[in-house]
């Protein structure tokens, strides 16, 4: 049985009308070009990847760690916790992780591929910014991605998800249903 929900014009028109994909291309490229020239800076930076590779997030984590003071800090203790013991004990691991990880977000918005997973991730590393004490342009590039998130039916539409959704939509009712 299928059952609907009834949205209004203008919701309908941002997340569902694929004539709307015209704004979310331009949002997606502008996200996933900072997202590429963030993790691009990483990637050319020793301190990210290269001979003194960890160095980079050794200094963010010791910044955002400076940040615990007070009575309403920047980080939150249980934020810092898990960055003294998940992300301090594997500084290698995680600097990879956060270059490779911010080209793939900005790869995946500029080519409109897998669109709403980019957006996911991108917005889980902004989130995981801002809770380290990083405002930057962080809450812009969040409610940016939130934007395309919700309307991931149609902001990949002017992109690769155009022939990748409808196979992948085929593939997973063939495995689901076994036709």
């Amino acid at each position: 049985m299928k059952r609907s929900i009834e949205v209004s014009k203008c919701t309908h028109f941002f997340v569902a009308n694929t004539k709307s994909s015209w704004l979310w291309l331009i949002i997606r490229v502008y996200l996933g070009w900072e997202f590429l020239i963030a993790g691009w800076e990483k990637f050319t930076s020793p301190a990210w990847i290269g001979s003194s590779v960890g160095t980079g997030i050794s200094g963010f984590v010791q910044g955002a760690l400076a940040k615990t003071g007070g009575l309403h800090p920047d980080v939150q203790m249980w934020y810092a916790s898990f960055l003294q013991t998940a992300v301090s004990a594997h500084p290698v691991v995680w600097s990879y992780a956060i270059t490779y990880g911010e080209m793939a977000v900005g790869l995946g918005l500029i080519f409109g591929c897998l669109t709403g997973v980019a957006a996911f991730f991108g917005i889980f590393m902004n989130l995981n910014f801002m809770l380290a004490g990083s405002i930057s342009t962080n809450p812009i590039l969040a409610l940016l991605g939130i934007g395309i998130l919700l309307a991931r039916r149609v902001s990949g539409h002017i992109g690769l998800d155009y022939w990748v959704r409808p196979r992948m939509e085929k593939c997973c009712r063939s495995k689901a249903g076994g036709q």
